[in-house]
């Protein structure tokens, strides 16, 4: 069916609209983190991507680092060490980021809260992450030395062990958005992402890496580069709703094997994990 010409000159005339809208690069937020080891790498990472992106204006305005923490622990951090308290109250923040381990976790809310009676218009992003050791039980009980098989678990076994974990996330900020209408908390799928990167190294589709444990660090599960860059680019995406797809390399992933095609693949699972998680905010 063609379309009347008065439709087509309308087309003609909007399309490039919409194209420059899409071009301009948003502007940069002032952001703050607080986190444990799966997380407190990230800023810097975003720092990067958001200026290779053109974004003036992002500003990392600090990060509070407790190892394996909740977020109750940064919360609870005396005056004087507390790095997060001072910067909301200040209401200079406009964008939060945090990382819990065990949910449910008093301090999502009680930062969420003092952050909107400071900057009502303020965001927060809740990291989602994978499931240490391969196993939510060996985590729970606080074990620190255990050997982990990673490398014979299927994309099915993969999915099993984590989508408790990401549910208990979902229930915990579905409530709070609930609690607190004015929060709109979001996910940041990196747990989702971090199981799409392992099924393509099961089918030997990710360059340079050959088994599944050689995107980590330790049996705890600490990430070495690659999913650091893949964690990165879905906080970009969620932070930013821009595909970070077309980035150049970031410089710590620049001697890893084939690095181009490797960034070009931990962009688009970051895009399509995020793009598909109802929970992250953004839509394609």
């Amino acid at each position: 069916m063609r379309l009347p010409p008065i439709l087509l000159a309308c087309l003609s005339l909007v399309a490039p609209l919409l194209a420059a809208k899409e071009a301009t690069p948003p502007a940069g937020l002032k952001v703050l983190s607080a986190g444990h080891s799966f997380h407190v790498w990230m800023p810097p990472l975003v720092e990067e991507m958001a200026k290779a992106a053109k974004i003036e204006g992002h500003k990392q305005l600090a990060i509070s680092s407790i190892g394996g923490s909740q977020v109750i622990q940064h919360w609870n951090l005396p005056e004087g060490k507390n790095k997060a308290k001072p910067i909301l109250e200040a209401g200079t923040a406009e964008l939060f980021t945090m990382a819990p381990t065990f949910l449910p976790d008093d301090g999502i809310e009680n930062f969420v809260k003092l952050g909107i009676a400071h900057h009502p218009k303020m965001r927060f992003t809740l990291q989602q992450n994978w499931v240490p050791f391969d196993d939510a039980e060996l985590w729970l009980k606080k074990i620190k030395t255990v050997a982990v098989d990673r490398d014979t678990k299927t994309l099915a076994e993969l999915k099993k062990i984590n989508q408790p974990y990401f549910k208990l996330f979902e229930d915990h900020i579905s409530e709070l958005n609930k609690k607190i209408p004015d929060a709109k908390i979001v996910i940041v799928p990196c747990g989702v992402a971090v199981l799409a990167l392992r099924d393509l190294v099961i089918k030997g589709e990710v360059p340079g890496v050959a088994k599944q444990s050689e995107l980590f660090t330790d049996a705890l599960g600490h990430p070495q580069v690659q999913i650091r860059i893949l964690s990165a680019y879905c906080h970009f995406a969620v932070i930013y709703k821009r595909n970070p797809t077309g980035l150049p390399v970031p410089v710590s992933l620049a001697k890893q094997p084939e690095a181009e095609k490797l960034n070009r693949i931990l962009q688009d699972i970051a895009w399509k994990a995020v793009t598909e998680y109802p929970m992250s905010g953004v839509s394609k």
